[in-house]
């Protein structure tokens, strides 16, 4: 029986593509900074999940060639599936974020989970590819194919940062009377002289500069302000606790200049690491606009 399922003319191109389904899900999933999936139980789910999409899309195009119709509709039934995974991912973090000192927010959240999403698809992708390169050219297009799959699947993991659309630079934090600036951007009332005590000690600011008028609508964003504190406060740590609200870390904006104000604390009080941090958090999908490229139609008076 083990010859006969060697025999077998699929057999090649379904291993081929199954293997790379799966090291492209394995390629993709990783535990940074975001902490997040968690190890190694949050990895196990995602792996086995990467493990049923890579399956489905070996499958599809030998189940198209034996005419078995049926079997392509399992496509569906996993598209469906995913789009759970994205409501899975949705709900365990909006259930995390409640509990965050500086929380990531609604729009961070969505991003990470459709990120979750996509990746499944991303798996069903290579999976295919290879699949299909193996039938057409024998293992070795399979091989090609699944490797130049690798490549465009770690282009995709990574989408823009800040600093594609604003310039970050250092700013001093300074405490006049009970009013706290960063540079000449107003960020907010503290009247207790112990918080501002530990704010000239531990306060570092920083002003963003959007480099054009969609940058400027962009960053203004409360969703892409909250995932820059969130960002800087779990990599540099963040100097509050509950219930201390003179010592919440803050972004304002000037209104006129659309420049964005950032107020931090963080544990530790290093400006050039900070700025490394803030040009390196992720421009949200949900958040980014481009007002530039509307086209305004006039009306012939």
């Amino acid at each position: 029986m083990f010859k006969e399922l060697l025999a077998n003319e699929f057999v090649v191109p379904l291993t081929i593509g199954f293997v790379f389904g799966i090291m492209c899900r394995i390629h993709l999933l990783r535990t940074d900074y975001r902490q997040y999936p968690t190890y190694p139980h949050g990895k196990i789910i995602h792996v086995s999940l990467g493990v049923i999409a890579s399956a489905l899309g070996a499958l599809a195009v030998p189940a198209l060639l034996k005419e078995n119709y049926t079997a392509v509709t399992f496509l569906t039934v996993a598209a469906q599936q995913f789009r759970d995974v994205r409501n899975m991912e949705r709900t365990t973090l909006t259930e995390i974020d409640k509990l965050e000192l500086v929380p990531r927010g609604g729009p961070y959240i969505e991003g990470i989970a459709m990120v979750f999403e996509g990746r499944n698809y991303m798996v069903i992708f290579t999976s295919l590819v290879a699949a299909t390169a193996t039938i057409l050219f024998n293992w070795w297009g399979g091989i090609i194919a699944g490797v130049i799959a690798l490549v465009i699947s770690r282009k995709l993991r990574s989408g823009k940062t800040l600093s594609l659309i604003a310039d970050t630079s250092p700013a001093e934090v300074r405490v006049d009377g009970k009013d706290l600036y960063v540079g000449d951007i107003y960020i907010m009332n503290v009247g207790l002289e112990d918080a501002q005590k530990v704010i000239r000690e531990h306060g570092v600011g920083f002003i963003l500069t959007p480099k054009d008028a969609n940058a400027k609508v962009t960053i203004a964003h409360p969703g892409q302000r909250q995932a820059i504190l969130h960002d800087v406060a779990t990599q540099l740590g963040v100097y509050t606790d509950t219930g201390e609200p003179s010592l919440t870390p803050l972004v304002k904006r000037d209104l006129q200049s659309g420049r964005l104000g950032v107020f931090l604390l963080p544990q530790e009080k290093d400006a050039e690491r900070g700025k490394a941090v803030i040009d390196a958090v992720p421009i949200l999908e949900s958040v980014f606009r481009m007002p530039q490229k509307t086209k305004l139609v006039k009306k012939e008076m």
